[in-house]
Parts: C-alpha cells; sequence; structure tokens
C-alpha cells in the first residue's frame, strides 16, 4: 500500500504544489474549531511529531515523496494555524462588556456611503468611558444627521448607543462577533441626536478622495438603479444599490458581478495589455528592440494595482489582482498563464495577509470558482474539444458558446455547497443566468463605463453613458427575471461543517489531481449531497436573548414575534434562513394548536408519537412565583427572555435567560432529545464571552397569576 501511494505521489508531479495551500487552510480552520490554547498546542505538537518521525523511520530511499509528504504538510498546517493564532493576538479587539449611551469624543477613521439604506456608516476611535481604553466603534448615522457633512479626520463629541458585537443569532448563523475581531471593532450602535464637530477632518487620503469623487462623477451621469450599479462597476461603491435589486442579483446567482473581483480586474487588464501592445507595436524601432509583452504586461499590472487600491482595496479584489499579476509575468516569461499553481499562490499570499478571510463566503466563492476553471479547462477532454482544428467561425462559435455554457455549470455546482454552508439557499438558473449576463458586463457595459469616462474629459460621454445604463438596465432586468422564476431559488435547513468538509474534501480532490484518480473525489461529494438529502429542518429555534422563538409544523415556520406590518423584520429573516423555509413566517398566535394571552403561550408538538408541552413567555412581566411553578411541572420544556425563578422546574429544559446567557442561541430536535448552540461553536476564542443574566423582579403589575393559569391548563 505505502508503494502504491509512493507512486501515485510521485506521478503527479508540480499537482503536489496546491496541496500546500490546502493544508495552509486547514491549519487556519483548525485554529477556528479548537476550542482553545491548549487544543491548539496539541495540534502544533502532532504537526511537529508527524514530520520528525517521518524523518526517523520512513526510508528516504525507498519512499522519498511520501516521506516530503509528511514533512511538509504537518509543518504547512501548523504554519496556518500559527499565522491566524498571530493574527488573532496583534488585531483581536475585545468586546465592550455590556450596551451603553453615552456622550464622549470621538476621530472619525473612515466614512462609508450607504445612499440605499438612507444612513451614513462611521469608523470611530473613542476611549471606553469606564477604563479609558481605547476603541474602533462602528455606528450609523441616519442621512438627515449629517447635515454638517462629517468628514474622515474630523474630531467630533456625539451621543452614542453602543453595543458589543453580535455573536450569531442561532446556531448556523452569521458570526459578525468574529469579524469585528479581526476587524478591531469592539462596539457597534448608532448616533442619538445632533453631533458638535470640534475640529474638521480633511477628506482622507488621496484614494479617499478619488474614489468618492468618481462615485460622485458617475451617480450624476446615471440616476436609479443603473447609476447605482455602474458606480460599483467603477468604484467598488455598492452603498447606493437598491436593497430589492441587490437581492435579486444574489437570487438569479449574478451578485459575484457586483463585487469587484476576478471577473473585473481581469477585464480591466486584459484590456489595457491588449490596448498597449497593439500600441507598441505601431512603432518598428520599438518592437524590433523591446520585448513588448513585457512592457504591456507591466501596463495592465499597472492599470490593476490602480484599480484595486481605487476600490477600496478588498480581499476578493487583492486576490484577484495578485492572480492577474502572476499571470502577466507567465505571459511575459511565456509560460503557462492558467495553472492551479498560481491559483495556490494567490491563495497563500491572501491567507498570509488575511488569514480570517478562509472562513468567510467571499474568499471560499472567488477562489472554489476559479479553481473549478482552471481545472475544467486543464483537462484533457476539454483542452481536445478546444484544440483549433479546421471549421468555419459558426462551428467555432458554437463551440465556445458550448464551453461557456459548461463552464457556467461547473462553477454553479463548486458554489453551491458554500452557498447552502452559509446562506442556505441555493439558486438552479444561475449557469444559465451567467452565459448572457458575464459577456454582457465584460464587453458591453465596462467599456461603456470607460469610455465614457475617457469622453467626459471632452464633454463628450453623454451617448456612452446612455449605452451603459441601457445595459445594466438589460442586466437587471435579466437579473430580476431569473429570480422571478419558480424554482429559481431552494431554501435548505443549516448544513452542517461535516457535510461542507464532505463537499470540499471531493472538490479539492476532483480539481488538483488529474487522471482517472481524480474521479475518486466523486465519492464524498456523492456522500456530501445524501447528507444534503437527509437534512431536516430544527423543531424549535431560539435567538440568544430569548425574545425570539421559531416553531416548526407541518413545513410552515411559526414565529413568537412577528415583523411589522405583516413584513419579516431581521430576527424573522434568520429564523426562516436557518430552518430552510421560503415565504413569511406566520405568527404564532395564528396556529391553532397554539392558545396565547398577552403573557404567554402554550402549544403542543407531537414528534414521533410522542407529545411535547412548551410554555412560551411573551412579556417581560412576571406572574406569581407558585401559579408559574404549578405551570412550569406541566411542561416538558419553558422559554422566557427574562430569568425565571428555581421554582420553575419543566421536564426537559428550561430555556430562559440565566440558561441562554452561557449557551447563545440554540436550535432544539424533539425526536433526539438533540441541542445545538451557538457557543458550542465558538470555544474560547476572544471574540465570544457569554453574557451577563440578570433577574427581573416582578412588578406589582405583574402580581396577578392570571397571565399563567388559563394558558398553562
Amino acid at each position: 500500500m505505502l508503494e502504491a501511494v509512493e507512486r501515485f505521489i510521485g506521478r503527479a508531479g508540480f499537482e503536489r504544489g496546491p496541496w500546500m495551500a490546502v493544508a495552509f487552510a486547514v491549519g487556519i480552520i483548525l485554529w477556528v474549531v479548537l476550542d482553545g490554547w491548549r487544543e491548539w498546542l496539541v495540534l502544533l505538537g502532532g504537526c511537529v511529531a508527524v514530520p520528525v518521525l517521518a524523518i526517523l523511520y520512513c526510508n528516504a530511499g525507498r519512499f522519498p515523496f511520501l516521506r516530503q509528504a509528511l514533512v511538509v504538510v504537518p509543518l504547512t498546517i501548523a504554519f496556518g494555524c500559527l499565522v491566524i493564532w498571530g493574527k488573532s493576538a496583534m488585531v483581536g479587539a475585545p468586546a465592550i462588556d455590556r450596551p451603553i449611551v453615552t456622550r464622549i469624543a470621538a476621530t472619525v477613521l473612515d466614512r462609508e456611503e450607504r445612499p440605499a439604506e438612507g444612513r451614513v456608516r462611521l469608523h470611530l476611535a473613542i476611549r471606553e468611558p469606564a477604563t479609558g481604553r481605547p476603541l474602533r466603534v462602528r455606528v450609523n448615522l441616519a442621512t438627515g444627521q449629517d447635515r454638517l457633512g462629517i468628514s474622515q479626520g474630523a474630531h467630533i463629541r456625539a451621543r452614542l448607543r453602543l453595543m458589543p458585537p453580535a455573536p450569531p443569532m442561532l446556531p448556523g448563523g452569521y458570526d459578525f462577533a468574529r469579524t469585528a475581531w479581526f476587524a478591531g471593532i469592539s462596539a457597534t450602535g448608532s448616533v442619538l441626536g445632533d453631533i458638535e464637530i470640534v475640529q474638521a477632518g480633511d477628506s482622507g487620503g488621496l484614494l479617499v478622495r478619488l474614489q468618492a469623487a468618481l462615485s460622485e462623477h458617475v451617480r450624476s451621469r446615471l440616476d436609479g438603479a443603473s447609476g447605482a450599479i455602474a458606480t460599483a462597476f467603477a468604484s467598488g461603491d455598492r452603498g447606493a444599490i437598491d436593497p430589492a435589486d441587490d437581492q435579486a442579483m444574489r437570487d438569479s446567482g449574478l451578485a459575484h458581478l457586483l463585487s469587484i473581483s476576478g471577473l473585473h480586474v481581469s477585464a480591466l487588464i486584459a484590456a489595457v495589455y491588449f490596448v498597449a501592445l497593439r500600441l507598441l507595436a505601431l512603432s518598428p524601432w520599438l518592437a524590433l528592440r523591446v520585448r513588448l509583452p513585457l512592457l504591456a504586461a507591466g501596463a495592465g499590472a499597472t492599470a490593476g494595482i490602480g484599480y484595486t487600491l481605487l476600490t477600496g482595496a478588498e480581499v476578493p479584489t487583492v486576490r484577484s489582482c495578485i492572480g492577474a499579476l502572476l499571470v502577466l509575468m507567465a505571459l511575459a516569461l511565456g509560460r503557462e498563464p492558467l495553472s492551479l499553481r498560481m491559483v495556490a499562490v494567490a491563495a497563500g499570499c491572501v491567507m498570509l495577509l488575511w488569514p480570517e478571510a478562509v472562513l468567510g463566503p467571499s474568499f471560499q466563492m472567488s477562489f472554489a470558482a476559479v479553481i473549478a476553471i482552471v481545472a475544467l479547462h486543464g483537462a484533457a477532454p476539454v483542452r481536445a474539444f478546444l484544440a483549433p482544428r479546421n471549421e468555419g467561425w459558426l462551428a467555432r462559435a458554437g463551440r465556445r458558446l458550448a464551453m461557456l455554457l459548461l463552464t457556467g455549470i461547473v462553477i454553479e455546482l463548486a458554489l453551491m455547497p458554500i452557498g447552502l454552508f452559509h446562506f442556505h439557499r441555493a439558486g438552479v438558473y444561475g449557469a444559465l443566468a451567467n452565459v448572457v449576463a458575464i459577456p454582457l458586463t465584460t464587453f458591453v457595459s465596462m467599456p461603456l463605463i470607460a469610455l465614457a469616462l475617457l469622453l467626459d474629459a471632452f464633454g463628450a460621454g453623454m451617448p456612452a453613458w446612455w449605452l451603459a445604463g441601457k445595459s445594466i438596465d438589460a442586466l437587471l432586468a435579466l437579473a430580476h427575471w431569473v429570480a422571478s422564476r419558480p424554482g429559481a431559488v431552494t431554501a435548505f435547513p443549516a448544513m452542517g461543517a461535516g457535510g461542507m468538509a464532505l463537499f470540499a474534501a471531493g472538490g479539492f480532490w476532483l480539481a488538483l489531481w488529474s487522471g482517472k484518480a481524480r474521479l475518486l473525489g466523486l465519492l464524498p461529494v456523492l456522500l456530501g449531497a445524501a447528507s444534503l438529502a437527509l437534512l431536516r429542518p430544527p423543531d424549535i429555534l431560539i435567538s440568544g436573548d430569548g425574545h425570539h422563538v421559531g416553531f416548526v409544523e407541518r413545513g410552515e415556520l411559526y414565529v413568537l414575534r412577528a415583523g411589522k406590518d405583516g413584513k419579516p423584520g431581521f430576527a424573522q429573516e434568520n429564523l426562516a434562513e436557518i430552518a430552510g423555509m421560503n415565504g413569511v413566517p406566520k405568527a404564532l398566535a395564528q396556529w391553532p394548536g397554539a392558545r396565547c394571552n398577552s403573557d404567554f403561550c402554550a402549544l403542543s408538538l407531537r414528534r414521533e408519537g410522542r407529545e411535547w408541552r412548551l410554555l412560551v413567555a411573551r412579556s417581560r412581566d412576571l406572574p406569581a412565583e407558585r401559579e408559574l411553578a404549578a405551570a412550569c411541572e406541566r411542561s416538558d420544556i419553558v422559554i422566557a427572555d427574562r430569568q425565571l425563578p428555581r421554582s420553575c422546574r419543566p421536564l426537559w429544559l428550561k430555556a430562559d435567560r440565566a440558561m441562554l446567557a452561557r449557551t447563545g442561541g440554540m436550535a432544539i430536535d424533539l425526536p433526539g432529545r438533540q441541542m445545538q448552540t451557538v457557543a458550542e461553536t465558538q470555544g474560547g476564542h476572544g471574540w465570544w464571552r457569554p453574557k451577563k443574566a440578570y433577574h427581573r423582579r416582578p412588578t406589582a403589575a405583574a402580581a396577578s397569576p392570571a397571565p399563567v393559569t388559563p394558558v398553562a391548563q
């Protein structure tokens, strides 16, 4: 068996290299998954012990490649763990202990325009009132409060309402607390009242001013939805995009077009490279004395770096720029420009600087798409299909179109598990939509925007702006049409880390190896797909504060508190997302099996022949303790957003504020008597701290036992 493994690794040749990037990412993920420093030290110890044992006991003459793998892979895993551990120690910002409202002096570090939401987002440097500790906080400012035009670098005084960054509301939800930790943000909140400017700012650096001026210029030429999308293409500013358009782009599988990443950077660099090469070739003297591809590559690299800096240097943009620069280097040296080794180097650069990005959907989706494209076009059958041959232009165009469609399908399949894991939704028609949208964006919209900006220097850009607006209107019409098709988006319950690991392992095996051996990657992919078929929504979902509760009954989601005006709010959308439910959740009071008054709801859930009795608090007023204790004794589960007295002893679970402060949000599976909590996924990392529960004494208005007894009976 060892000899077979040795022969396999030896035949792989340069295909072994990209696995170092995979091992780097595994080390980062293991640091997040493991609970604390003891487990991290055990991991590092194991990663050192394996190479030592391999050097001592693995025959270098008989198994050189296996020995090399046993040395390099564990050490790379250890390196990934150390990189993110070090990054967390250097930049991690502990959150404030509790919500506060205070008037305080602050310095504006950054300003984000969000006109579509009617607000401005400010990053402020303050000192914590109680300790004097310097903090970076993020607050929202309504557009109407920004009458003075607060700019970057300004010193202000304002009344702020600040809260600790929110952990996931439910298991499998978005972890903003972890994102804030690595961004150095200790609190979020809002500005209350007017702001006093002590000292005016300088509007930021040159790049910040250029980006703001470019965004304002584009919006002045194109208004409405098309102007917002054009601004995103030109400067990376997505703040003006209408939420309905943003949702349609996501549901149609076209959201990647709104993020400045591979498509935009590659299109710009390719255009500059092509134009520079043609213009330089017009000079015979230059063409005979200088390698023109090298000069054109330099021009393209300069344009790509400038565009990356201008659009904010977000992680996907940096990743795309690094990859494009590597392609330019390969072209200049006469090497194969597209290879998985190039992708691995780009991934390694990003992980070295932003290791936490590995955990986010942006990094995962962008690299999964690039890996899928490179692996597909590097496969022998595809190379044979695209090989030059003596044929007419119609046949050649047909093959290119078929390849574009196949590429879209492969990308959609590669991204689907990531979308399910992070967003619990999967698109169906994204591949077809991208066949039209990508050429429309790359060859029509973006060139027209660039041409319009160029012609604006001579005051003649309006015709190009009009054409650009029409092309963007066509893109939005396509997105809304695809998103509105039946079955365009399928919701799934939250997929566990095990299922995601199966998809990732199978996908990497399929992409990074060649030949028949790569087909073994289909086994974990099929197992992951089978795990999706076995997913079922939790029976009960409870938010971390106990204020929002969802119950799944006969394919419907009933929530304790419905949104305003019949529309689901943020909490209701989260409950529906984790449960894998489409449509608007129903209020619990509308469920015929629930008996509710203003203070409590009593209901029963039947699962596998057993009836579970639940008692759920709706208000913060405590009834008489004796009556509450009697109601608890008749209930299997009691849920409340306040701390209940010790005399309340349900038959199985008391999920009150005291318990939820330790566990965070939870998802309950009744037949298996299983609870999954947010705390289980957080470990001992700095961004997770259990909240402090408080006991609220009964008020005089709550002294009567009437709210409990009728409902419990």
